[in-house]
């Protein structure tokens, strides 16, 4: 028995002319989801179009065929439910080929890279809190300079809520690759929205820069005495903040999570909130050296460590992960040891990849459980 057929299959089925072909792309939302199966579309001249994409399991590189005596080109996956997958093609001419982006595809996201098109399967929809509402009062932004005694000139970005006021205190959140998470997740009208919506409390926020984030992420001695011993106290005499573990966050993505455990971990008990987002604890079970390569050496080394002798560092921790990250299995081992420390620990899987985006998705869980601001202590 089979099932009603597809409006692609319908149109493959009817060995359409170029015009036909053309006519099915007309206001039709590219690519084509129908259910769990995803139809990428390409229309042009070539010589070859591959489907390029950052989802770990899969070929990196799936041909689209070419629907005779047209310049349709058409590629059907089976993509589950709620996944959010950024592509590009290849398109290859006369012995080279580009990365393009899909041009029948509005919708796009952007990362330090530049862009990439966006899937969005059926029941992703971006988060509203992710988008500017007029209703919320917008916090401030100012230039962030610190001459760090251990690492020289810092620069990044400072985040007042609006209602700031000297007279009262506020948590405090140190975010790694501050202007990365402003610029791609758009973590400015994040914060505007959850603290207008109660979720999150008003909270003073420190987006820093590194120029070296490799090398001082990964498990630096000296940036975790920057964090902690100078901007820490810095911060502390510039604005009022509350003195507690419980009001000290840090986080950060990719390397900048293993910056932020890192960095709990040399300073245990001072930083009592971590939001851990897709990070690169790669490890070893023998050797010393995975299959990452040499820049993660200084990561396995503290990753090993760790797991070696799991202790509590911090006292609640916020982890996500896509599922279609190569990171995903590391994330997932790394959790029941941050648990098993008797940390109160959190773990959200997304089908989604290394990006930004998925980062942001994420955003709204992560702060508001960290700090629950007024509406959600009402409701957990």
């Amino acid at each position: 028995m089979t099932g009603p057929r597809s409006a692609v299959q319908a149109l493959l089925a009817s060995r359409p002319d170029q015009a036909r072909a053309q006519a099915f792309l007309a206001g039709r939302r590219i690519p084509v989801v129908e259910g769990s199966s995803v139809t990428f579309l390409w229309n042009g001249q070539a010589d070859g179009v591959n489907l390029r994409h950052w989802v770990y399991g899969l070929e990196s590189a799936t041909a689209l065929t070419r629907l005779e005596g047209t310049t349709l080109w058409h590629l059907t996956l089976e993509i589950p439910a709620g996944s959010r997958v950024e592509y590009k093609f290849e398109v290859w001419r006369s012995g080279g080929s580009t990365w393009v982006e899909d041009p029948l595809n509005p919708n796009r996201a952007r990362d330090p890279f530049g862009h990439n098109s966006v899937l969005q399967a059926e029941g992703y929809q971006a988060p509203g809190w992710s988008r500017p509402d007029p209703l919320a009062r917008p916090g401030t932004l100012e230039p962030l300079a610190f001459d760090s005694p251990t690492l020289g000139r810092r620069t990044g970005h400072l985040y007042l809520p609006a209602r700031f006021r000297r007279s009262r205190q506020y948590p405090l959140l140190v975010v790694h690759d501050g202007s990365d998470y402003l610029n791609y997740t758009g973590l400015k009208t994040v914060l505007d929205n959850l603290i207008h919506r109660l979720e999150i409390p008003d909270l003073v926020v420190a987006l820093t820069d590194s120029p070296d984030r490799l090398r001082e992420y990964a498990n630096d001695a000296g940036h975790a005495r920057y964090l902690t011993e100078e901007l820490l106290p810095h911060l502390a005499s510039r604005f009022p903040l509350v003195d507690r573990p419980q009001a000290r966050c840090l986080m950060g993505a990719s390397f900048g999570a293993v910056g932020a455990l890192s960095t709990a971990w040399r300073y245990p008990g001072r930083w009592g909130r971590l939001l851990l987002q897709s990070g690169s604890f790669a490890f070893t079970d023998i050797g010393t050296h995975n299959r990452r390569g040499p820049l993660f050496d200084q990561v396995v080394g503290f990753v090993n460590e760790f797991r070696g002798e799991p202790r509590a560092v911090s006292e609640r921790v916020f982890v996500s992960c896509g599922m279609y990250e190569s990171l995903i299995y590391e994330n997932r081992s790394l959790v029941p040891l941050l648990g098993a420390t008797g940390m109160d620990v959190r773990f959200v899987e997304a089908r989604d990849g290394h990006n930004w985006e998925n980062w942001r998705d994420r955003l709204r869980e992560g702060l508001s459980w960290l700090f629950p601001g007024p509406l959600m202590l009402v409701y957990e």
